[in-house]
């Protein structure tokens, strides 16, 4: 049997309350499924496990706070035999509904082939509203996987008045709900159908019921009543000292190092707007991706500034993954990771990164992407802040921070003109480099914006 831990969700976490458990004892799971939602100071998470297994118990109830690294459930290997003997029976006729079987969730489909549906992806089906029966899955052994149903969210509709022939179901015309939310929204009084859900396809998901839940009781109390414990205040209070406690620990532990530079983007402004003339305005790219990926291919020329300070002595990162720093609802920062940003087509970069910013604002990010960054990124440019000198996300060694373009006078082959110009900073840790590799390493930021179309 193997324990599943709180984990560490970044340097400042102490503590998490479960608020909501995905799977049951018996259900069958598989490494990168979704099986809770977390709650920290800063954010809700969801977390994945890391290991094929089953659910063997759950050991913390959804609501309870626990110290990191404390067990949140036991999950045993999977056992060679099946959970429930298979149903037996004649196959299934053609157009007949795919019947879940056992506690491994087989869905056997219109030809009476079973197809293995994890629980994980059951739920995230129901919450979103995917008919399975409709779905070829794209996973070993045609395993329905999340991607599947996420895809499906898209472009599957679920008809009200059920299939042909069939009378309407009861739920019909409901609003797409996870049962969790429905349990919460009928515990608060509050009327789902009237919510905009901001889960996957529109769905209702426990968040939007606690904030509507939160509004109605304010309503209720009236505008001059004062805020109680446990309100979004509460929420934000506890988020800026978190903040503050890692950034107090930063500075007093990091001896630090600032260097500053004018970049030159010009040429990555022209080739953004010949490159968006392609592209259709829902992807067209900005320059805060050109910013990301300049900074993710540069740490190749200066490794020092990718990697983590451990027990003394720092550890080079491998892979690169960028810590984008997003401003949340209600105030505070995080800096969730774009996973592997140096080896992502541009395209792929500007996707990922919008996606990346739109969950981290609606609460949907992953543990990983909390846990993974290996150098940070700032960008208040849009604020019109002109400089950013930042502090080091421990135990990352290096920070780049950017201002806004701005029109400067430069001197080019003993011309002088005017310029879209931007302050690109780097502060990074004395213990690991110096002002000549981190000289280095801006110096390579501005080379790789001079040739945007390598990016």
């Amino acid at each position: 049997m193997g324990d599943f831990t709180m984990p560490s969700l970044g340097a400042d976490m102490e503590a998490g309350t479960v608020t909501e458990w995905l799977v049951k004892p018996g259900d069958e799971v598989h490494r990168g499924d979704i099986v809770a939602t977390i709650e920290t100071e800063k954010s809700t998470m969801e977390i994945e496990i890391f290991e094929d297994g089953v659910v063997e118990d759950l050991v913390v109830p959804v609501g309870e706070q626990v110290a990191v690294g404390a067990v949140l459930a036991h999950v045993r290997a999977p056992s060679a035999a099946p959970l429930t003997a298979p149903r037996t029976g004649a196959p299934a006729s053609p157009g007949a509904p795919p019947v879940v079987t056992g506690e491994a969730g087989k869905v056997e489909g219109v030809h009476g082939k079973p197809v293995v549906l994890s629980p994980v992806v059951r739920h995230l089906a129901s919450e979103i509203g995917v008919d399975l029966e409709r779905l070829h899955g794209t996973g070993a052994g045609g395993r329905i996987t999340r991607s599947d149903v996420e895809r499906a969210a898209h472009t599957v509709t679920r008809a009200p008045e059920g299939r042909p022939g069939e009378a309407p179901r009861p739920d019909a015309g409901r609003a797409r709900a996870s049962p969790y939310a429905r349990r919460l929204a009928a515990e608060h009084g509050v009327p789902i159908h009237s919510l905009a859900g901001s889960g996957p396809g529109g769905s209702v998901i426990a968040r939007d019921v606690r904030a509507a839940a939160g509004v109605r009781a304010e309503a209720l109390r009236g505008a001059a009543a004062p805020v109680p414990a446990g309100s979004a205040t509460k929420g934000r209070t506890a988020m800026r000292r978190a903040i503050g406690a890692l950034m107090a620990r930063s500075k007093r532990e990091i001896p630090h190092y600032y260097l500053a530079t004018t970049i030159d983007v010009a040429a990555a402004a022209d080739w953004l707007e010949r490159a968006n003339l392609e592209r259709p305005v829902n992807a067209r790219l900005v320059l805060p991706a050109l910013l990301v990926k300049a900074t993710a291919l540069a740490v190749h020329k200066v490794p020092e500034m990718n990697g983590f300070f451990l027990d003394g002595d720092f550890a080079p990162s491998a892979p690169v993954h960028v810590g984008v720093a997003i401003s949340v609802r209600g105030g505070g920062v995080i800096a969730p990771a774009l996973h592997d940003a140096d080896q992502l087509e541009i395209g792929e970069l500007m996707t990922r990164l919008s996606d990346l910013v739109a969950r981290a604002r609606n609460g949907r990010l992953r543990a990983s992407e909390m846990s993974d960054p290996t150098i940070t990124v700032t960008n208040l440019g849009d604020l019109g802040v002109e400089t950013v000198f930042g502090v080091i996300y421990p135990p990352q060694v290096a920070l780049v921070g950017f201002g806004r373009v701005s029109d400067r006078a430069v001197a080019r082959d003993g011309l002088l003109g005017i310029r879209p110009c931007i302050s690109a900073t780097v502060s990074a840790d004395h213990r690991v480099s110096d002002g000549h590799r981190g000289g280095r390493f801006l110096a390579e930021i501005d080379r790789l914006l001079q040739e945007p179309e390598s990016l």
